[in-house]
């Protein structure tokens, strides 16, 4: 999350408040910007919070953690970074409808995750990363040889 974001959503959520001081005088006027300050510090914090990891599943197999979404990483046909100049392309034109996306705006680089996988309709994962090639060499190191 950019740092900028903080002091924003505290200034939003401090004239959120200033307004309900105003429109309801039978509160203190304190009590608004107590309850409220917390809200946009904690959606920015859930917002900031999504894990990008390649760690072993309950069966010992490797997988790819990112969000909520598991992938073993035996499903894998390839892997590559996408930098920041072909993000665009990548989440633009080039995008399969069926693909699963976990992208974050204020993340420049992807990576790329072919899917060699018949049950499943999704063709590839992409995934925003701060460290692309961290990952893309995590899922080279976990992937079993053909």
């Amino acid at each position: 999350m950019p740092w900028w974001w903080w002091p924003l959503g505290l200034a939003a959520a401090a004239l959120v408040a200033m307004q309900f001081a105003m429109g309801i005088r039978s509160l203190p006027a304190v009590l608004p910007f107590i309850l409220l300050a917390p809200v946009p510090l904690w959606l920015l914090w859930r917002m900031s919070r999504t894990e990008i990891a390649v760690a072993p599943g309950p069966d010992g197999q490797a997988m790819l953690h990112a969000g909520k979404a598991r992938l073993p990483v035996s499903v894998i046909d390839r892997v590559a970074a996408i930098p920041p100049s072909a993000k665009q392309a990548a989440m633009g034109r080039q995008l399969d409808p069926t693909a699963y996306v976990v992208h974050r705006p204020w993340i420049g680089a992807l990576v790329l995750v072919v899917l060699d996988d018949p049950e499943d309709p999704t063709p590839y994962w992409l995934v925003s990363t701060r460290n692309p090639d961290a990952l893309v060499a995590a899922l080279q190191d976990h992937r079993s040889p053909a």
